[in-house]
């Protein structure tokens, strides 16, 4: 096995300045085009940003944050991060197979994320054979009918995994899963089990939908907001712009984190002169700095309040009483079992759990009792935990006491990550989609889908190691350093037959390689598809359920470069016709090569498929697509057993820490996004020249005995004994919650164990890593 890859930006260029105190403004515009203007030159700068998220362009490749309608919409609708993100995928820079030729594949293991992604897009097929240490250059052909020839050599279907990112697009993803399950397996992990499925489950088991209810429209309108566990400023940026139009119409926000953030202090809108010149506009009302894990006692403690104001005989606003009886009544099942739980937890749990007095608490309460409109937005702040489906559906909890669900103005908002992570699910990336989409998959196409559930992300990950699983496909993303255990993980690919990988850049999962791997190069979202039929789109769907098209301008980086749907329908015909082109026995029965010459093919499929795309190719020519249904939004119905929404009672519990250890959360810095790392800043925690940082409470490094800037090694803790350490890491004095601390991911992915998982949803507790800080070289 390779060594560990050092972080060739952290040396002694690192420097700790005064976090920022607001967001955007002219830094984050200077940030944008230095990134731009370096990457992609002037022409394609213009070319590119000037499409990004408008009719008839591209959609930003990072956040799902919707974009707004078009009497809002700028003619400059991105952020830093997505210009970021656009300068990282459609840089002029090109990864030849002399760079292989050049360096083995350790050599390359070697560098760091940084250095991975500079080198450029990828532009060739690429194979490394048993025993070899270079990639060398493969054809198109070659290569899928060696990938078929390793699945149909397979024992069993279950033994191959297929992975997915949530930049995958609808067309791509629902035939990717169409493929998988005419292989004869389930086994569909992607990115959404490592952060939102616990939200998916939460839901699901709530209201009878994995999604958000809110519309960008109520965000706007809305008149209390919580932004729980989520950093808008860096993760979701044009979400300030909305947070901003909400606060000019009268809107109370409360941030709840253990950091305060940039982006929820002060917002700099740089496309207005109060943004440019002023001080721009104050965010958050309310800060709550709660302990990592403590949200489910923070919501247990605003449901208390609730209950007490609602026996004191007040009233919320626009309310005969606090709680709203007739939604409760006529809607909701379990509330009182769930209101004896309040009534059973003290105070002083609530305040053990969150790190916060009771006063603080009351004090959001009553803002509270001042809102008919509420919404609750989190992200992976609070989806990462042990407790993690118990806290969101404790926010569900809080919703429904008000009926702030199917009202303008109020809802629940699960702020995705990934731009199209939600569309992905839609499409059947799921390891356990239920039987009413197999029934109609196997329909359509005359086939019969497995019913046996797969595997997600966690198990993938174990049936590799334990060698149930020989063969890993990765629809894009970088599955190495976005899953957890980083070790555990590595020696999982390698131990696999084939792995192959579908990729824009080069990153450390091409070099974690099976005993054969492949690299099969794709365009990406800003790049121009023209296929048999001509100039192609493609479809995403948002974090509120709106689908709309996607079509790439700019030159791809290579000529014979294949789209990811192309990617799949040739493996599909490899691996499912005869050698004389025939489909064989018992697959799916598609015209492979149609869909791939016009992808208004596929969406016709889909149309049959999925529910709510009746008419699709026509409404995504709709002025920003169409939104999906959305049945408790939109007519306070609930596809629970009830036909009810439920009520959840669950014991308060939080993760409690022993003497001389803290709680770590991976976070992202301003200079990524999720794995992608561009650059070595972290400009809003006044971080520069360097990721292997520790953000500790000044009070706990006291008890500690440990100095800001003092080098540390990272230890995590858990109950299988294994000593999983991060090595390097210079401590920053920062202002955190009491003991709580804060580093970078990936590189402290390895700090979190493979079976350190949240209960239901088995998402890795990332946000929730017991460690214990070493003194570098400390015996």
């Amino acid at each position: 096995m390779a060594p560990t890859p050092p972080d060739d930006l952290d040396h002694a260029d690192l420097e700790v300045g005064r976090p920022k105190r607001t967001s955007a403004g002219i830094p984050g515009v200077a940030s944008a085009m230095r990134h731009t203007l370096r990457e992609l030159g002037p022409l394609r700068t213009v070319q590119g940003l000037a499409r990004m998220n408008q009719a008839g362009g591209f959609d930003c490749m990072s956040c799902a944050w919707p974009d707004p309608g078009a009497p809002d919409r700028s003619h400059a609708e991105f952020c830093e991060n997505g210009a970021k993100a656009l300068a990282s995928e459609a840089t002029r820079k090109r990864v030849r197979p002399e760079l292989f030729a050049e360096h083995t594949i350790d050599e390359l293991y070697a560098r760091d994320d940084h250095w991975l992604n500079r080198q450029g897009r990828l532009t060739t097929p690429m194979i490394r054979e048993d025993g070899d240490a270079h990639y060398r250059p493969i054809a198109w052909d070659d290569a899928f009918a060696r990938i078929a020839a390793e699945l149909r050599g397979l024992d069993s279907p279950d033994e191959a995994a297929f992975y997915t990112s949530g930049r995958t697009s609808n067309e791509a993803a629902f035939l990717y899963q169409l493929m998988v399950r005419g292989l004869g397996t389930n086994n569909l992990p992607d990115c959404s089990n490592m952060c939102h499925e616990s939200s998916g489950e939460a839901l699901v088991s709530t209201i009878g939908i994995g999604k958000g209810s809110v519309t960008l429209h109520d965000v706007e309108t809305a008149k209390l907001i919580l932004v729980a566990g989520q950093n808008p400023g860096t993760n979701h940026p044009r979400m300030l712009t909305s947070l901003e139009r909400a606060k000019q119409q009268g809107a109370k926000i409360v941030a709840i984190n253990p950091l305060p953030e940039a982006g929820l202090t002060h917002y700099r809108n740089p496309q207005t002169v109060h943004g440019v010149v002023g001080r721009g506009t104050r965010i958050a009302d309310v800060h709550l700095q709660v302990r990592l894990g403590g949200d489910l006692g923070v919501f247990q403690g605003l449901g208390k309040f609730l209950l007490e104001a609602e026996d004191a005989g007040r009233r919320t606003l626009g309310m005969a009483s606090v709680l709203d009886h007739a939604f409760l009544d006529r809607h909701t099942v379990g509330l009182d079992e769930y209101l004896d739980g309040l009534r059973a937890t003290p105070w002083t749990d609530v305040e053990a759990a969150t790190g916060l007095a009771e006063s603080a608490i009351r004090e959001v309460g009553e803002l509270l009792l001042a809102s008919d409109r509420t919404v609750v937005a989190w992200a992976m702040g609070l989806t990462q935990h042990k407790h993690s489906v118990a806290t969101i559906q404790e926010i569900v909890n809080l919703v429904l006491l008000q009926g702030n669900l199917g009202r303008p103005g109020a809802g629940l908002l699960p702020v995705r990550g990934h731009s199209n992570v939600q569309g992905d699910r839609t499409m059947g990336i799921y390891e356990k989609m239920p039987e009413t989409f197999l029934h109609r998959l196997g329909q359509e196409f005359a086939f019969t889908p497995p019913r046996a559930p797969g595997h997600d992300t966690v198990d993938t990950i174990r049936a590799m190691r334990d060698g149930r699983v020989r063969f890993f496909l990765g629809m894009g993303g970088n599955f190495l350093k976005a899953a957890p255990d980083t070790a555990v993980t590595e020696a999982a690919l390698r131990s696999c037959a084939m792995t192959v990988q579908v990729s824009t850049k080069l990153n450390h999962s091409h070099l974690a390689p099976g005993r054969t791997a492949l690299i099969l190069p794709t365009l990406g979202r800003a790049d121009l598809d023209v296929q048999a039929t001509g100039r192609q789109r493609v479809t995403v769907e948002d974090s509120m359920s709106m689908v709309h098209a996607s079509s790439g301008n700019l030159r791809p980086p290579a000529d014979d470069l294949l789209s990811e749907v192309a990617i799949v329908c040739r493996l599909a015909r490899a691996l499912f016709h005869d050698e004389q082109g025939r489909p064989r026995p018992g697959t799916p029965q598609v015209d492979w090569q149609a869909a791939e010459d016009d992808y208004r093919v596929i969406r016709r499929h889909i149309e049959a498929v999925v529910p709510g795309f009746v008419d699709y190719e026509r409404r995504i020519d709709e002025p920003g697509g169409f939104r999906l249904p959305h049945a408790p939004h939109e007519e306070r119905r609930f596809a629970t057993a009830s036909e009810r929404a439920h009520f959840t009672r669950t014991p308060l519990w939080w993760p409690t820490v022993p003497p001389g250890r803290l709680l770590l959360q991976t976070l992202r810095s301003h200079d990524q996004y999720n794995t992608t790392v561009y650059g070595p800043d972290d400009r809003y925690r006044g971080i520069r020249g360097g990721r292997r940082v520790v953000l500790v409470n000044p009070n706990d490094l006291a008890e500690l005995g440990t100095a800001d800037g003092d080098v540390v090694d990272l230890v995590s803790e858990f109950t299988d004994g294994v000593e999983r350490r991060a090595p390097g890491f210079r401590v920053v004095a920062y202002d955190t919650a009491k003991g709580c601390a804060a580093a970078y991911f990936p590189e402290t992915n390895v700090l979190v164990p493979l079976d350190s998982t949240a209960d239901r949803s088995q998402t890795p507790t990332s946000k929730s890593v017991v460690v214990r800080l070493e003194h570098a070289g400390a015996v």
